[in-house]
């Protein structure tokens, strides 16, 4: 006959209890929040897995973060690179209009009057601000790009840009530099088109025969510009694609991640809650089993 005390029989009684109950606590917590592992210890394989996952995914969020930035100055040049041609195509038809024979000098200086109206805005294009509120096409300058030096307008901006990191490696610029709008090679030598606005209004405003002749001739110098700003417009569009690209190669990526960390680490809700269900049964009938095991005497067993 086996003798088992009062005292051991509390506490076994207790500490099975107590281990199904935490049971039935960490199942429950697995439904709740669809994870399998509580610790690292619960499987060690799977913990450091995941760990790297979590890695991934915070190096995810901060290329998805530099990508909104790159996207947005890029679509601000963008925006800003449509204007500035829009300018230049509005001179080339003043150009044609003052090229005519039939206009007096008036006329060409109320068109004089114009582009040079419309080189001002061109100025004010060209220093246009990004997202930062730095100069849009100023390089790293956090000033203005363009600035008149009394003799003409002047790029002041820096000649280059930090790539921006936009994941798995790969990087992109986020816009352009004022020369890489503005200037250009002519049968002339290098110009700029603030030069070649600026030189056209005063030729109108000028009169006479000259202000014909620059009119019929600055339009090769209009095209030439408008040329380098359709060029412009291609490499920043380029830009765009490659941005959008890695966005969607990244989307993909955290789509893996997710359905792996789900794989590795996550609860099967439908096993887990069976399990649950079976726990809950054993622990009330164990608990009902101790209560009437806990209220026996030698009493209640002669009677």
């Amino acid at each position: 006959m086996i003798n088992l005390s009062t005292g051991a029989f509390y506490e076994r009684s207790t500490s099975q209890i107590g281990t199904l109950r935490a049971k039935a606590e960490s199942l429950q917590q697995q439904i709740g929040t669809g994870e399998r592992l509580e610790r690292s210890s619960d499987d060690p394989v799977a913990a450091a897995r995941l760990r790297m996952l979590a890695r991934n995914e915070r190096i995810s969020t901060v290329d998805t973060r530099n990508s909104e930035l790159a996207e947005a100055d890029l679509t601000l040049t963008d925006e800003t690179l449509g204007s500035i041609a829009d300018v230049v195509v509005r001179v080339r038809e003043l150009a044609v209009q003052a090229a005519s024979s039939t206009l007096s000098d008036a006329q060409r200086s109320v068109i004089g009057t114009e582009v040079a109206s419309l080189r001002d805005n061109l100025v004010l294009l060209a220093n246009s601000r990004n997202i930062s509120g730095h100069a849009l096409l100023g390089g790293q300058t956090s000033g203005a790009a363009y600035a008149d030096n009394g003799n003409g307008i002047e790029f002041v901006g820096s000649g280059a840009l930090t790539p921006v990191e936009i994941g798995e490696g790969q990087s992109v610029m986020p816009g352009l530099t004022g020369p890489e709008v503005f200037e250009f090679d002519t049968a002339n030598g290098a110009t700029d088109l603030f030069a070649v606005l600026g030189n056209f209004a005063a030729a109108l405003s000028a009169g006479g025969d000259a202000a014909a002749q620059a009119s019929s001739a600055v339009l090769s110098d209009l095209d030439a510009g408008l040329e380098k700003v359709t060029t412009a417009q291609t490499v920043i569009g380029s830009r765009l694609n490659w941005v959008d690209l890695m966005s969607e190669r990244r989307e993909i990526n955290s789509e893996r991640v997710a359905d792996e960390r789900t794989q590795v680490g996550g609860a099967d809700i439908a096993v887990a809650m069976s399990r649950l269900q079976e726990t809950l049964t054993v622990l009330e009938a164990s608990q009902a089993s101790f209560v009437r095991l806990a209220n026996l005497s030698l009493f209640s067993m002669l009677r």
